[in-house]
Order: C-alpha cells, then sequence, then structure tokens
C-alpha cells in the first residue's frame, strides 16, 4: 500500500510537466542505474555531439546542391519535360564546389562543407523515407539515430535532455522520427516549439515554487528510503535518476533558451531579428538554440525545418523553394561559422538532410516529383572531410553515376565519427539484438578527413 501512495504522488507530480510519454514503464528496461550518464566509446571518436538539420519535404537536389544547368534542351518544352536549375548557381571562391544561388551564405561556408551528391533514399513516398532516414526503416516502427545515440553515448549535462528535439511542426512519419521506440524511453527526444513556451510547464508558477520544494523535498526522502531496501534494482535507481533531471531542467532549461543572453553581432550573425517569409521564420531561433544546448553537453539535437505546408514538397511550383532557401540559409551558415569560431566544428558533426530529391522533369506547371534514386546531403565538422564532393549524378540529375550512399551507409559512418561500431551498438529485444543499421551498412571513408 505504501509502495502505490508514493507511486501515485509521483505520478501526479509529473505527469503533465517534463517527462517524455511512457517513461515510468519503459524505464524499467534500463539497466544502468543512470541511463544518461556519459559512457564510454568503442573507439577513439572524432565528435561529442551531433546537429541534424532535417528539411522536410523532398528538396530539390538539381536546384540547390546539385545545380544542373539550364539549355535549349531542358527548358520544360520537349516530350521529357526535362528542367534545370531555375535559380542559377556560382562555385564556392575556395573549395570551387558550385552552389544554387538561392543559398549564397551556405555557399561561402562550403569548404567547411563535406558535401554527398549520390545518396539514394529508402522509399519514394514521404513518411517512409523520412522514417528511412532518421530510423534506418522505411516499414517498421525502430528507434531514431538520436535514441540510439543516447542510448550508446548518454549525455554530458544530466540536467538536460539527451536528445533534444527543436521543431515548429512535425515532419512526414510524426512522433517517431524521434521516438525511443524498444529502446529505454529515455532516450526519446524532448520536442522543443520556438516561442515563449518552448518545453510545456517548464517553470512552475512563482506561488507554487516553496510547494514544489517541499513536494520535491519528499518525494527525494521517499525515493531514497525505498531505494536504500532495493540497491541491487538499477532500473528503480534510473527511474528516480530521471525525475531528478525533470526537476533539475526547470533551472537549467530556460536558461539555455534565454538568447537575450547572446550579444548583437551573434543575434545578427544568425539573422535573428530580420525579416522572414512565411514558414520557418522561427529558424534563426531553433540554429542559435541548437549552438547553446551544444555546448551546454547536450548530445543529439535536431532541427526540424518548417514541416508544415509549404514546405520542400514544391509539386506545383518549384519557385517555392527561393522563400524556404531564404529563411534557413543565413542561420544554417552562421551555426557553421559560430562552432568553428568557439572551437567546437572540430567536434560537432552537423548533417543537413532530407528525405529524397526531385525529378528533372517537370510535374505540373513549374513543379517536381519525388526522386529516390539520387539527391543531395551534406555534412560539416566532426572529422568530415572539408570541401569535399563525394559521388556524382548524370547531367540531368536522375541516376547516380558514382559513389552511391545508402542511408544505412550514412547511419554506420556517423556513429564510427562518434565512437561507435554500428555492428556493436545493439539492443536486445523479442529474442533478437536490433542495431540501427539493422544487417547493412559500410563506412564510407572517402566522407573522412
Amino acid at each position: 500500500m505504501h509502495s502505490h501512495t508514493r507511486r501515485q504522488v509521483l505520478r501526479s507530480m509529473f505527469s503533465s510537466s517534463l517527462l517524455m510519454p511512457g517513461l515510468l514503464s519503459e524505464l524499467l528496461a534500463s539497466d544502468n542505474p543512470n541511463p544518461i550518464a556519459p559512457r564510454g566509446s568503442h573507439q577513439k571518436a572524432k565528435a561529442k555531439r551531433l546537429i541534424m538539420i532535417y528539411a522536410t519535404g523532398g528538396v530539390s537536389h538539381i536546384d540547390t546542391f546539385d545545380p544542373k544547368p539550364l539549355t535549349s534542351k531542358r527548358d520544360g518544352s520537349g516530350s521529357d519535360k526535362l528542367m534545370g536549375n531555375l535559380f542559377g548557381a556560382q562555385p564556392n571562391s575556395r573549395c570551387g564546389t558550385q552552389v544554387s544561388d538561392i543559398f549564397p551564405h551556405l555557399r561561402d561556408v562550403m569548404d567547411e562543407v563535406c558535401l554527398v551528391r549520390s545518396m539514394k533514399a529508402s522509399h519514394f513516398d514521404h513518411s517512409e523515407a523520412t522514417l528511412g532516414m532518421h530510423t534506418g526503416s522505411p516499414t517498421f516502427a525502430r528507434p531514431s539515430i538520436g535514441s540510439w545515440v543516447s542510448y550508446g553515448l548518454g549525455t554530458f549535462n544530466q540536467n538536460l535532455p539527451s536528445f533534444v528535439v527543436i521543431a515548429p511542426h512535425l515532419p512526414y512519419g510524426g512522433t517517431q522520427v524521434y521516438a525511443s521506440d524498444f529502446l529505454p524511453a529515455i532516450h526519446q527526444g524532448t520536442r522543443v516549439i520556438p516561442g515563449d513556451n518552448p518545453i510545456a510547464n517548464l517553470t512552475a508558477p512563482a506561488a507554487t515554487r516553496h510547494l514544489q520544494s517541499t513536494e520535491l523535498d519528499l518525494v527525494h526522502t521517499l525515493n531514497q528510503k525505498h531505494f536504500d531496501a532495493r540497491r541491487h534494482d538499477s532500473a528503480l535507481a534510473a527511474r528516480i535518476k530521471s525525475f531528478e533531471t525533470a526537476a533539475h531542467m526547470q533551472q537549467a532549461a530556460p536558461e539555455a533558451f534565454d538568447l537575450t543572453q547572446e550579444p548583437a553581432h551573434i543575434r545578427n550573425l544568425y539573422g535573428l531579428d530580420r525579416k522572414t517569409k512565411g514558414p520557418g521564420a522561427d529558424f534563426a531561433w531553433q540554429c542559435l538554440v541548437a549552438r547553446r544546448l551544444a555546448e551546454r553537453g547536450v548530445r543529439f539535437i535536431e532541427l526540424i525545418d518548417t514541416g508544415s505546408r509549404p514546405n520542400w514538397d514544391s509539386h506545383g511550383d518549384m519557385k517555392e523553394h527561393a522563400d524556404l532557401a531564404y529563411n534557413v540559409d543565413q542561420p544554417t551558415a552562421a551555426l557553421i561559422t559560430d562552432l568553428k569560431q568557439r572551437g567546437m566544428l572540430d567536434d560537432t558533426i552537423i548533417l543537413w538532410a532530407t528525405e529524397f530529391g526531385r525529378t528533372p522533369a517537370k510535374e505540373g506547371k513549374n513543379g517536381r516529383g519525388h526522386h529516390r534514386d539520387c539527391f543531395s546531403i551534406w555534412l560539416a565538422g566532426g572529422g568530415f572531410k572539408p570541401g569535399h564532393i563525394h559521388g556524382s549524378t548524370d547531367d540531368i540529375g536522375r541516376y547516380t553515376e558514382s559513389n552511391p550512399v545508402e542511408v544505412h551507409d550514412l547511419h554506420a559512418t556517423i556513429l564510427h565519427q562518434l565512437g561507435m561500431d554500428h555492428e556493436k551498438l545493439t539492443y536486445r529485444h523479442a529474442g533478437r539484438d536490433f542495431r540501427l543499421t539493422d544487417v547493412h551498412g559500410h563506412i564510407i571513408k572517402d566522407l573522412l578527413a
């Protein structure tokens, strides 16, 4: 009866607060007294953390990072309706990488970027391809890469979640993109929504703070008394730790999200106060908060770019890409520059990805369809080769011509840079050992510096 009463007290205090759904039940699967404590890696790591920028909807490689010139044979008037890059392109002055004119700021930092032009999608549908990029499986519910990294490495700051997702809107695939699935729920991503209240119930009303402090003291006393009689129960210790982290977040998180602490020149670097165009207006906030979370020890941070329509799914009019690019170009380039000037780019991986590319042929009046056979992603920092282009496509952007990269290869290479062997990072579930790369994946050594 005493144990049941204690459980009710804990649930009443935290069920609507910071804890992730299912935490109380799924944490019982943990065999680590502190499941988010920093852990040793399989081998020497090149990077300590990862910031993933996900562009929802399928960005056209032809109009961005693999520009194909517009010629008289590709003006859309022929029977094949081919259409080249609509926006023009120029090379980076130091490494020569050609980038569309809708990304002028990113083009200026491409000498810090390892560009993959030969990525192959796992599916041609949005939800399936999005889940493939995040979990390695387009068809079955599996833990996200952020959850795997949290499970494998833990995190440096015990007062903040190990895996944070900054998402004004959810992408295709919904919450599964940051779900922990069969991994302990403490490794699930914590969603942050840009604005005045990034995490619901983060700040206790002033009138209840003293009462909350008293309640937390009571919970700590009950926890300790309960644990003293069960010191062999590591799962219980893990659950207690999760409550402590939730309470500490009320002190640590508001400070991390407070951008008034940033000097004017940093705010200007990210374009925080500039006018934006439609969806994506908060992306400068997302990028600057990502840098602040990274320097405070958060292990995996994902930024969802838009998620609502119009997103990058430009079936009707490719000119939509211009406004979307405007909103993210300066903040993304600023994140690279800012991390470098702080000495953090060397041990931070930035991954920019989308679910697939878009067809070289017109769809509708001036749009493009889904294209899984080739598209572009890029990585910066974390030991990836700067100013490098991996793989190539044919002259119209329809097929990969050299060095194709599958999603499992990308995941295996990222884990390698974080110090993890993708074949050894496993979790026993339903009678078998699961891993992010399933039974696939090769480290793409040509991407590594």
